[in-house]
């Protein structure tokens, strides 16, 4: 998987790569509804033997308009371009979006990007899509262009699900504020997943006999803290059950930041400074302040047993999720 971080005058797209179907859009999550869009450019780009690429932006163009309130990430950029891999992508662009490309024209979008830098032989994106300065490039704008300059264009309807809602990146981020992991999971077609650093803590779960993992999620993460069954892959890509705790620990400290502590079982390596991933398979209950340290440690085993029994019978719910949680 190539993963290009520059834009197109500072760094020329491989010929192996240029030509190729060009699926648009941001796919933060990679859910079910991006994936009518991005299964769409994978099979236009079998049917005409053509490298398969996803062209985003990054950072959000959300967190560059509005940087006092940046948008919670449903995956991070490693982690996306992990998924778009898994699903058969070639190259994923991250184009760098600042203030001055917002004020690019759509027209010298699609002529200095498209068509000039990419090559695109055809592109792929969401009806919805706008781009340019003061969003002037539409539908009907960019099938006009690609009759001009020499490539198709697909727009995929909104994708819903069986209760025929529209799947969105807010609708799952509204979930997930409300810990509902596993209606998370149905829309994203994988379970949840946050990837970070291992950091060092108090290593008071060491005392306690329950050694964590622990990672500073970004903060404008948006899971409701409590306690959640989960799996852990490590950076050795082994994956192992355990526990997660997600908040301010308010049983041993009054303004703590928000932490993920997992729990790994049966597990006693060294992690720290790695980049690890946890996946969310059920919440288990509210994070609590308890009365002292002993009602603390009978709680987190009763934590462990019932998180080990909800993970004992789960399977896979697609290709996506066997790659990421399993």
């Amino acid at each position: 998987m190539t993963v290009f971080h520059r834009n197109e005058k500072k760094q020329p797209l491989p010929p192996g790569l240029q030509g190729g179907v060009v699926a648009i859009g941001n796919f933060d999550g990679v859910h079910r509804g991006h994936r009518s869009v991005l299964a769409r450019a994978l099979s236009l780009s079998r049917d005409r033997n053509v490298p398969a690429l996803v062209l985003t932006f990054e950072p959000h163009p959300r967190t560059v308009f509005r940087p006092d309130s940046p948008v919670c990430r449903l995956t991070p950029a490693p982690l996306k371009a992990r998924l778009l891999e898994a699903m058969g992508f070639r190259c994923v662009i991250e184009y760098p979006f600042d203030r001055e490309f917002s004020q690019r024209s759509a027209e010298e979008f699609v002529q200095t990007v498209l068509v000039d830098w990419l090559q695109a032989s055809a592109v792929v994106t969401g009806f919805d899509f706008h781009f340019g300065k003061g969003r002037e490039g539409g539908p009907a704008f960019l099938m006009s262009a690609g009759e001009r300059l020499g490539f198709s264009v697909s727009l995929v309807d909104a994708f819903r699900d069986e209760n025929a809602e529209v799947i969105s990146s807010s609708r799952i981020r509204a979930l997930l504020a409300e810990g509902d992991v596993v209606a998370a999971a149905g829309l994203l077609g994988y379970r949840y997943t946050v990837e970070a650093e291992v950091i060092g803590g108090e290593k008071l779960g060491r005392t306690l006999g329950y050694p964590t993992a622990n990672m500073a999620l970004p903060p404008e993460t948006e899971l409701k803290p409590g306690i959640y069954a989960v799996r852990f892959r490590a950076a050795d890509g082994i994956v192992r059950d355990g526990v997660a705790s997600y908040g301010r620990r308010p049983t041993v400290t009054e303004d703590g930041a928000p932490l993920l502590e997992t729990y790994v079982f049966d597990f006693s390596g060294d992690l720290y400074g790695q980049t690890c991933s946890v996946s969310f398979f059920g919440r288990l209950r509210d994070e609590l302040k308890f009365d002292g340290l002993d009602p603390l440690v009978e709680q987190i085993r009763r934590d462990g047993e019932e998180a080990r029994a909800l993970l004992s019978g789960v399977a896979p719910l697609g290709e996506l999720d066997a790659k990421i949680a399993f």
